[in-house]
């Protein structure tokens, strides 16, 4: 059923001469609301070219990270080169000789006074057997106060 002031008579009948849907002129706006929308929409895609931006002018700093950081530039290349160079230094030279040393140093070793690990008491008058040295008696010198 209809709402009362509405066009419609009784019974949903439409009475003669009223016609039902848009008028010619309503039809014309909302025609022009679409293509203005549309217009805005396709306005709103940006093109490969933009945002257009003003140039920029980097600082000291930023400046020379910039060059420093471009592909290709010949001090990124020397730094590459000399961490290429000391990974393999310390990956393949350094922890591997470590590790020999210290697997020669406290598992073979068995000349002795190879690892002292505790040191002979000495006295006055004994003989250091590395050196054949005799170890000269102890001054002790007189304290006046």
């Amino acid at each position: 059923m209809a709402p009362p002031g509405s066009e419609l008579g009784r019974g949903g009948v439409v009475p003669q001469g009223t016609t039902m849907g848009y008028t010619a002129d309503e039809k014309l706006r909302l025609e022009q609301l679409r293509a203005l929308r549309r217009r805005w929409l396709k306005d709103q895609e940006l093109s490969p070219r933009e945002p257009v931006l003003p140039p920029r002018k980097p600082g000291l700093v930023e400046g020379f990270w910039e060059g420093f950081l471009k592909p290709g530039g010949l001090w990124r290349q020397q730094v590459f080169k000399t961490y290429k160079a000391s990974k393999f230094l310390v990956v393949r030279l350094l922890i591997p000789f470590w590790l020999a040393h210290y697997y020669t140093k406290y598992h073979l070793a068995r000349r002795p006074y190879g690892i002292v690990e505790t040191k002979p008491k000495i006295y006055p008058g004994d003989i250091i057997m590395e050196t054949g040295e005799v170890v000269p008696p102890l001054e002790i010198p007189s304290s006046h106060h």
